[in-house]
């Protein structure tokens, strides 16, 4: 199995066009048709998670967060970034870094924080716009089920829990095929006046190239009329953070120490109580003070994330409990996540490869603190 087979896998729940423009998804060190020996997955590449790699002899770190975020223009060993980056290279150990493409999965980081705290009824905290197309074509009504159908089986109508969902309805069509044209309805230089179906399908924005290959695959016209329109509705399955709730309301102290169990989070800071009873919950991994306002528009009791700054404390405003459990504590079972994910991914695609698969051990926390 080559490391491009295994990112195809990876990019079915986290794909790489759904990361945000400042990021640096995908591979970052390595080649795409290598044979995979093993991998080793952790939150960050250090130094040290190289040497495991090593040892335990994977060729592909799968990494959350990317080891190299900004240019780089020596790599001369002189920092953390530049020695696992030359330590990889020269042995050969790729490395893939999945960042906001996987936050911004409904089935990601934050749907693991959600599942930490068996919440339920989970939704997207900040829906992405501008992520759903709108294909619409024009097809003879004869022809018009099988391309609805190679449509479908290629992603499109396919958004939520919904599946194969289009719209369709009859016109009629002109056209007249040049002297350079190769027709497969009419003649050349007559003026054709056709039946046919005009078909509507939306989809995600990173199957686009997917669906057109099904598109010209599957039209019987040699000179395919479609258009594709950005719609500015929300995704409801791509965005950051996760709002759900808990089975049985908590008063905030239980709940703060409910939290800093299942996180095993030693260092919990946290707003000035509410004196309301939890059940709400927004949660978002990594750097989350960006979405207290979006945390409060959801009338939520209470929104968990990370690295919250001196005076966001202050935008609680007796509103909901704002608890910061720290950066590591807030991702660290996204290597679970993604053990769990790719094990059952290889039990039918790749048995071979499941004894590879290996969640690192090196603790890349660099917070410690007092007991």
């Amino acid at each position: 199995m080559t490391i491009k087979e295994v990112t195809n896998l990876l990019e079915e729940i986290a794909p790489l066009s759904n990361a945000e423009e400042f990021d640096n998804v995908g591979l970052l060190v390595g080649d795409y048709n290598t044979e995979v020996s093993g991998i080793l997955i952790t939150l960050d590449t250090l130094e040290q998670v190289v040497d495991e790699a090593i040892n335990e002899g994977c060729n592909l770190i799968l990494s959350f967060h990317p080891i190299i975020f900004e240019g780089l223009k020596k790599i001369n060993g002189k920092n953390y970034v530049e020695k696992a980056i030359l330590k990889a290279i020269k042995n050969d150990i790729a490395i893939y870094s999945m960042h906001t493409a996987l936050d911004n999965s409904f089935k990601g980081v934050s749907a693991k924080m959600c599942d930490v705290l068996d919440l339920r009824k989970k939704g997207i905290l900040i829906p992405k716009k501008n992520e759903i197309l709108k294909l619409t074509t024009y097809i003879p009504k004869e022809n018009a089920e099988d391309l609805l159908h190679a449509l479908h089986q290629a992603g499109a109508g396919d958004l939520g829990n919904y599946s194969e969902s289009s719209f369709s309805y009859p016109g009629v069509s002109t056209f007249k095929a040049g002297e350079n044209a190769n027709p497969t309805v009419g003649k050349k230089n007559e003026l054709e006046i056709k039946s046919e179906t005009c078909i509507n399908v939306t989809f995600e924005k990173y199957k686009e190239q997917q669906i057109l290959d099904a598109l010209f695959k599957n039209h019987i016209y040699d000179e395919v009329a479609y258009e594709i329109v950005s719609l500015n509705n929300k995704n409801q399955q791509v965005g950051m953070g996760m709002i759900g709730e808990l089975p049985i309301d908590l008063k905030e102290e239980q709940f703060l120490e409910y939290v800093a169990d299942k996180f095993n989070a030693k260092g919990v800071r946290y707003s000035n109580p509410t004196g309301k009873l939890i059940r709400h919950i927004a949660v978002l991994g990594g750097s989350g003070a960006f979405a207290i306002d979006d945390a409060k528009k959801a009338n939520v009791d209470a929104y968990i994330s990370a690295d919250f700054k001196y005076h966001d404390f202050f935008k609680a405003e007796n509103q909901l409990l704002l608890i910061d459990i720290g950066h590591y504590e807030s991702e660290q079972f996204t290597k679970n996540l993604l053990f769990d994910y790719l094990n059952k991914k290889f039990t039918n695609f790749a048995p071979a490869l499941k004894a590879k698969i290996i969640i690192s051990k090196t603790n890349t926390n660099p917070i410690n603190y007092l007991k």
